[in-house]
C-alpha cells in the first residue's frame, strides 16, 4: 500500500510555504561608535588624519607641476621636487593611514589603556610637524626609498621616529584593548576581527623595521640603506593597510544599501588568510641575509599572494551587493561613490602590477591605483562615521562629486603614467631628467599631470567637505552603524 506525501499544513490549514530567506540571507556589517572616551579618542586621530592629508595635497600641488611638460620650467628644480615628493607620500600613506587605523581601533576596542592611545596621539602628531618643516631646511636632503622615503636630515628623522614610536604605542594599545571573539560570529564581530587583524600585521611591520635595523650593515649609506631598513616592514604594511581597506568595503557596502552574501564567518576566513601571509615576514629574515635578493622577493611574494586570496572573495561579494542594491538614500550616496571609486582604483592599480617591467613610471602608476584605492576607502568610511562622532552629516551633489573628482583624476594620472612607462619614461625624475623625446611620451605626462591636478581637487575638496562638517553645530551622536 503506497502512501501519498502531502505538504504540511499550517495553523490555518493551509499548505505551509517554505521560506528561501535562509539561503539568501544577507550580512549587514557594520559597527557603532561607543558614546564614552573612545569617541573622543578617535575624533582626535580624525583631526590628525585630516590635516595630515590637506598637508600632503600643498605638497603634491607643486610635485604634479614640477613633472607637468613646459610648467615644470618655471620651478626650481629636481632637488624641489624630490623634497615635496618625500612629504607628500609620508602624509599621503603614512600619517594619514596611521591615523584613520587610531579611529578603527579606537572604535573598535575595548574602553582600557586610553593613557597609551593618548601619547600615541601626542607623539605621532609631534613627529608629522617635525616631518613637515624638515622639507623648508637649507639642506634636506632627500632619499627617494621605497614604502617611507625620507629627508636625511636630523628634523625629519627625528620626527619619523617620534611617528614611529606613536605608531608603536598605538598598535600597542590596539592588541591590549582588542576585542574577545566570541562563538557567536556576525557583522559586528566579524569586523572586529578584521580591524583586530591589522593590528596584529601592524606589529608585525614594526618587528621588521626594528630587525632591519638591527642586522643592517654598517656599510651601507644614503639610499641603500634605507631601502633594506624599510622593505621588510614596507611590505608588512601593505598587509595592514589592505585588511582596514576589505573591512571598510563591507562596512561600507551595508551603509550604503548594499548588504552581502558573504557571511560572517567566511569573511572571518578571508581576514585570516590575509593575516597568515603576514608571518612569512619574520621567516624571511630567518631564512635570507636581509641584503640579498631572496630576502626581497620572498616579501613581494608573500604581499602578492597572501592579498589577492582575501581580495577577490571580498571584492566579488561587495560587486554582487552593489549590483542587487537600490539606489542609495541622500546620507548614503557619498558613501557609496567612495565605495564604487575605491574599487575601481584598487583594480585598476592591481591589473597596472601586473604589467610592470622595468624601473619605470608604470611602478608609481601600479601603487598609485593600489594606495588611492584604500585612500578613497578611508574617505568613504568618514563620511559615514561623522554623524556618530557628534559631526553634520555630509549630504549633496559635492559630497557625491568628490569621490568621483578625486578617483577620475587618479584614474587619468596612473593612465599618464602607464602610457608614458611604455616609452621608458624613469619615475622619481623630473624636469628635463624626465627626457621627453617624443610627442607620445610629452602627452603621456601631459595627462599625468592633468589627471594629478584633478586628484588634488578632489582631495582638497574631501577636506573642506569633512572641515565644514565638523566645524558646523554638532549632531547628536547617535549609535548604530
Amino acid at each position: 500500500m503506497s502512501t501519498i506525501a502531502h505538504p504540511p499544513l499550517n495553523d490555518a490549514g493551509a499548505p505551509r510555504r517554505y521560506s528561501v530567506t535562509a539561503r539568501t540571507a544577507r550580512t549587514t556589517y557594520s559597527l557603532p561608535v561607543p558614546l564614552d572616551s573612545r569617541q573622543t579618542m578617535a575624533r582626535a586621530w580624525l583631526w590628525l588624519g585630516l590635516l595630515a592629508i590637506a598637508g600632503s595635497g600643498l605638497f603634491s600641488i607643486l610635485l604634479v607641476l614640477s613633472r607637468t611638460p613646459v610648467v615644470n620650467g618655471l620651478l626650481p628644480g629636481v632637488d624641489f621636487f624630490r623634497t615635496a615628493l618625500v612629504v607628500h607620500v609620508d602624509l599621503s600613506v603614512l600619517v594619514w593611514f596611521i591615523a584613520i587605523a587610531g579611529l578603527m581601533w579606537s572604535i573598535s576596542g575595548r574602553g582600557t589603556f586610553l593613557a597609551l592611545g593618548w601619547v600615541a596621539m601626542v607623539l605621532t602628531c609631534l613627529g608629522t610637524v617635525a616631518m613637515a618643516a624638515a622639507a623648508f631646511t637649507s639642506d634636506p636632503q632627500p632619499v627617494m626609498a621605497n614604502y617611507i622615503p625620507v629627508l636625511d636630515n636630523r628634523i625629519f628623522l627625528a620626527g619619523l621616529i617620534a611617528v614611529a614610536a606613536g605608531a608603536g604605542l598605538l598598535v600597542l594599545r590596539a592588541l591590549l584593548a582588542a576585542p574577545a571573539t566570541g562563538a557567536l560570529i556576525d557583522g559586528h564581530a566579524a569586523l572586529r576581527f578584521g580591524i583586530s587583524a591589522a593590528a596584529v600585521a601592524s606589529a608585525v611591520a614594526l618587528l621588521a623595521f626594528v630587525w632591519s635595523y638591527l642586522v643592517l650593515p654598517h656599510s651601507l649609506v644614503g639610499k641603500a640603506y634605507y631601502e633594506i631598513l624599510f622593505w621588510g616592514g614596507g611590505h608588512a604594511l601593505q598587509f595592514v593597510w589592505t585588511l582596514l581597506m576589505l573591512v571598510c568595503w563591507l562596512w561600507l557596502g551595508s551603509a550604503s544599501g548594499a548588504p552581502t552574501l558573504l557571511s560572517p564567518r567566511l569573511a572571518v576566513l578571508m581576514f585570516a588568510l590575509a593575516l597568515i601571509a603576514v608571518f612569512v615576514t619574520p621567516y624571511a629574515y630567518l631564512a635570507y641575509d636581509i641584503a640579498t635578493v631572496e630576502h626581497r622577493n620572498l616579501h613581494t611574494w608573500a604581499m602578492r599572494l597572501g592579498g589577492g586570496l582575501a581580495i577577490v572573495p571580498i571584492t566579488l561579494a561587495v560587486v554582487e551587493g552593489l549590483l542587487r542594491s537600490r539606489a542609495p538614500d541622500a546620507a548614503a550616496k557619498p558613501v557609496r561613490a567612495s565605495l564604487i571609486a575605491s574599487m575601481l582604483l584598487f583594480a585598476s592599480g592591481g591589473v597596472i602590477g601586473a604589467l610592470i617591467h622595468g624601473n619605470n613610471v608604470k611602478i608609481p602608476a601600479h601603487y598609485h591605483g593600489c594606495i588611492v584605492g584604500v585612500t578613497l576607502a578611508f574617505m568613504g568610511l568618514v563620511y559615514h562615521l561623522l554623524p556618530q562622532l557628534g559631526y553634520r552629516t555630509v549630504r549633496g551633489r559635492l559630497a557625491v562629486a568628490q569621490p568621483c573628482i578625486y578617483g577620475l583624476g587618479q584614474l587619468l594620472h596612473i593612465i599618464g603614467l602607464v602610457w608614458s612607462g611604455g616609452y621608458g619614461v624613469q619615475r622619481k625624475v623630473a624636469g628635463a631628467d624626465q627626457v621627453l623625446r617624443t610627442a607620445g611620451e610629452t602627452a603621456g605626462m601631459g595627462l599625468m599631470g592633468l589627471g594629478g591636478l584633478l586628484a588634488i581637487i578632489g582631495g582638497m575638496l574631501f577636506v573642506v567637505i569633512v572641515l565644514r562638517a565638523m566645524l558646523a553645530r554638532p549632531e547628536c551622536a547617535r549609535q548604530g552603524a
